[in-house]
């Protein structure tokens, strides 16, 4: 379930987000009532509830990044929560800068589905800095 989640969020940000890519592939991974919980320094922070609210997530994301490759990803757990280790090599839409980071998420999963997602990053003020012209 993970991987192919990984995959469709590959796609869509390599198909160019908002406009161009559809939510579709990435809907049935999660929830109707799923919570997404990113940091409020990050310019696509904030919590984003349901599938409306992770659309326009990704769309945010999109925004932010023009690209986003997950080079590499380690699932640490497989129990509840799951948990997932990603490097991740990024380069932001509005200044071009590249940057690397790690990103450590939890998930919490039920009947197939993602309910609740928090993705732990060690360093916001370094992305914010890369996406700030």
């Amino acid at each position: 379930m993970l991987t192919g989640m990984y995959a469709a969020e590959a796609r869509y940000l390599a198909t160019g987000g908002p406009g161009v890519a559809s939510f579709d592939e990435l809907a049935p991974f999660f929830d109707e009532e799923v919570v997404l919980h990113q940091a409020e320094a990050l310019p696509y922070g904030g919590t984003w509830h349901g599938h409306a609210g992770m659309e326009r997530f990704f769309v945010a994301m999109s925004r932010t990044w023009d690209i986003f490759d997950m080079v590499a990803q380690r699932i640490l757990s497989t129990g509840d929560p799951l948990v997932v280790h990603t490097e991740v090599s990024a380069r932001s839409r509005a200044t071009g800068r590249r940057i690397t980071f790690p990103i450590l998420q939890t998930l919490t999963v039920h009947n197939g589905r993602i309910t609740e997602v928090y993705p732990f990053y060690w360093d916001t003020a370094m992305i914010t800095a890369a996406c700030t012209p």
